[in-house]
């Protein structure tokens, strides 16, 4: 039996420790063999140099040729703000994203191990999700549909009628109506463009697996314990995919800070124009990283509502023994009231019963719900100097504090 015990301890830690999100698919075997990367997803400081720059440079080299660097068109390269952000900063962001998820979305499911919160006889089917997650982040049909699916529509269609601007610019001239590409627009929109659009979409995918791998995990029974001091059964580290998620967030909002600049200074538009697209990504990055812990809330409410009528079982019992013994004359002549441990163990069973009674219905902390949110925001706040100058800024600051 011992034995036994032992080779499940061990497949269960062998299920945490081969889950990643990110070791897999065609492209990580790629940047492996050009030793960008290793088995665990180091060497990041080599893919932070060189991926962005063999998006960034030739573009940069290009326009120099073509004599669109700093002049000869309405929208220089230098000037281009958008560029710039999207593989200067949101590109290295997405590449961030991938160790950070990596490091701590191991951590999360161990845990569902390390604190047995699968039953033995679900375990079978704990292992095939982690499975199944492992075999969709492998596949290579599906980064060749990414592929596919970056030209057909993040090129034909995203880039062309709303990310490119209309009207002349480094990448491209601009007469009745009709957009012609030159050497750097060629460049841009045949691999610069499409490589970072399919590292934000292979995102998406792997975000699809991880909320997919969650609903099987929310299928099974989990041994919830509902006075675990956490308040959410036991299950508060699984908010901690949230953190985990935020250099991601962080990067779908240099997307929209570098959306949002080129038109306030090439368009004439302001901060404030674009209230809606704020407001809109925040909904979709809460929908991408917060909506799928929604997915434990049935199994949560349950674990609560039993716990209430468990604890206040327990608690119904032992106070009306302590009413018979300290109220109603049940305690013997020579046993002192003062410094008794009956109080502390009420006090104790109150405590109890109120983590009970405040647990939540949904793994999510407000830290990271406000982390999340800051992160996000974070890119546009150089754009806010757009509206103020830093000088009256920090004059109406000043104002205010003192």
């Amino acid at each position: 039996m011992n034995e036994l015990n032992a080779k499940s301890a061990a497949e269960r830690k062998d299920s945490a420790n081969d889950f990643s999100l990110v070791l897999g698919g065609p492209l990580f075997q790629l940047m492996r063999r050009a030793r960008l990367a290793d088995d665990d997803m180091r060497l990041l400081l080599r893919r932070l140099i060189i991926l962005p720059l063999l998006a960034w440079v030739p573009l940069l080299i290009l326009s120099a040729l073509e004599g669109k660097l700093q002049g000869g068109t309405a929208l220089p390269f230098l000037l281009d703000i958008e560029v710039h952000i999207r593989f200067l900063i949101a590109m290295p962001l997405l590449i961030l994203a991938e160790l950070y998820v990596h490091d701590r979305l191991r951590l999360i499911l161990s845990s569902f191990l390390r604190r047995d919160l699968v039953p033995e006889q679900d375990m079978e089917k704990f292992r095939a999700a982690v499975a199944s997650a492992l075999k969709m982040r492998n596949s290579i049909s599906a980064e060749i549909c990414l592929i596919i699916l970056v030209y057909l529509v993040g090129i034909l269609i995203v880039w062309k009628h709303f990310i490119g601007l209309e009207g002349e610019a480094w990448y491209a001239t601009f007469q009745n109506g009709t957009r012609t590409l030159n050497f750097a627009g060629y460049w841009f929109v045949l691999f610069s463009l499409p490589f970072f659009q399919f590292l934000l979409i292979r995102w998406y995918y792997r975000l699809f697996i991880w909320i997919r791998f969650l609903w099987q995990v929310s299928r099974i029974q989990l041994r919830l314990v509902a006075s675990h001091p956490d308040r959410f059964g036991g299950l508060g580290f699984v908010t901690h995919s949230i953190y985990a998620f935020t250099f991601l967030a962080a990067a779908h909002g240099a997307l929209l800070s570098a959306l949002i600049s080129n038109r306030i200074f090439f368009s004439g538009a302001s901060l404030t124009d674009f209230k809606i697209e704020i407001a809109i990504m925040l909904g979709f990055v809460l929908m991408l990283f917060v909506a799928p812990l929604f997915l434990f809330s049935n199994q949560l409410s349950a674990a609560k509502r039993i716990g209430r009528l468990e604890y206040g079982d327990l608690a119904h019992k032992y106070v009306r023994q302590y009413d018979s013994k300290w109220l109603r004359g049940g305690a013997s002549a020579d046993e002192p009231f003062i410094g008794s441990a009956d109080i502390q163990s009420l006090a104790d069973l109150g405590n109890g019963y109120e983590v009970v009674d405040t647990m939540r219905f949904i793994p999510i902390s407000k830290d990271s719900l406000l982390q999340l949110i800051g992160w996000t925001l974070l890119p546009l706040l150089p754009l806010v100097f757009t509206l103020m100058p830093l000088d009256e800024l920090l004059r109406k600051l000043v104002n205010i504090l003192l």
